[in-house]
C-alpha cells in the first residue's frame, strides 16, 4: 500500500512533522494546546486503545474536533456537529505580496480575536497566531480583514482565519490577503492548501477563480467524549 498523502491527515502531518513542537501527546493521539489550535489529530484508523487515549487526553464530557478520521467515534461519544467540507490545493494562485497587508503581532490579538468573533470564519485562539504568518489590513487604524497560516503538513500550509469586516467588504481585501499569505507560502517552497464547507459555494467559487482546485471531500466532526471516562 502507498503512504497516506500528507494532506488526508492534515492535522496528524502537522504535529508530527513542522508542528510537532506544540503536539500534547497520550499514546497515538496529539493535540494542539488548548489555546493555539482544538484540532486533535487520530490515525486514519483509530481502534479502541486510540479513542480511549483521546478521551483520557481530552477529558471527560469535552467537545473534541475530529478531521481526517476514516471511521466514525465509538457508540457511546455523542456526535454534536457533523459538517461536509471540501479540500482545496493550489492550482495556479497569482499570489503576489500586498503594500498594504502588515504581518499581525501578538499585540493584535486582541483586535483579531474581535475580527473573528463578528466574521465567524472558523476557531482563532489566543495563542493560534503562533501557528504562522497572519497578515492584516487596517482602515483608519482598525483592523478590518485578515488572513494567515494554520495547519502544517510537512510542504504544505493551510491558509485560514480569512475574514473581513463586513462593512468593507465587496473590496477584494480578502483575495489581495489570500494572495499575500499565499506568496509567503511559495517564497519557503511550500504549496498552500484550505478548507471550507461544502455547502459554502460562493467561498468555493471565489477560490475557485483565485486558482485553487478541488483535491478531495471531507468531513468534519464534533463529537463529546463520554462524561465516564476517566481524566488522565
Amino acid at each position: 500500500m502507498s503512504e497516506p498523502h500528507p494532506l488526508d491527515n492534515p492535522a496528524w502531518s502537522s504535529l508530527t512533522g513542522p508542528h510537532a513542537h506544540f503536539a500534547e501527546r497520550r499514546g497515538n493521539v496529539l493535540r494542539y494546546p488548548v489555546d493555539v489550535s482544538p484540532f486533535v489529530a487520530l490515525p486514519l484508523e483509530p481502534d479502541a486503545a486510540d479513542w480511549n487515549d483521546i478521551a483520557a487526553l481530552a477529558g471527560p464530557g469535552a467537545l473534541v474536533p475530529l478531521a481526517g478520521v476514516a471511521v466514525p467515534p465509538p457508540d457511546d461519544w455523542e456526535v454534536v456537529m457533523r459538517l461536509a467540507g471540501v479540500q482545496l490545493v493550489d492550482d495556479g494562485i497569482a499570489a503576489a505580496p500586498d503594500d498594504e497587508a502588515v504581518r499581525l503581532e501578538e499585540k493584535d490579538v486582541p483586535e483579531m480575536l474581535d475580527l473573528v468573533e463578528r466574521t465567524k470564519p472558523g476557531p482563532f485562539l489566543p495563542r493560534t497566531i503562533e501557528l504562522g504568518v497572519y497578515l492584516g489590513i487596517r482602515r483608519g487604524g482598525a483592523l478590518v480583514a485578515m488572513a494567515g497560516e494554520r495547519l502544517h503538513p510537512p510542504g504544505w500550509t493551510e491558509i485560514s482565519a480569512i475574514c473581513t469586516d463586513e462593512a468593507f467588504r465587496g473590496q477584494g481585501l480578502a483575495t489581495r490577503l489570500v494572495h499575500a499569505v499565499a506568496a509567503g507560502i511559495r517564497e519557503r517552497g511550500e504549496t498552500p492548501f484550505l478548507h471550507a464547507a461544502a455547502d459554502n459555494t460562493n467561498a468555493i467559487r471565489l477560490y475557485e477563480s483565485l486558482g485553487f482546485r478541488l483535491r478531495r471531500s471531507a468531513t468534519f466532526l464534533a463529537a463529546r467524549v463520554p462524561a465516564g471516562v476517566p481524566s488522565r
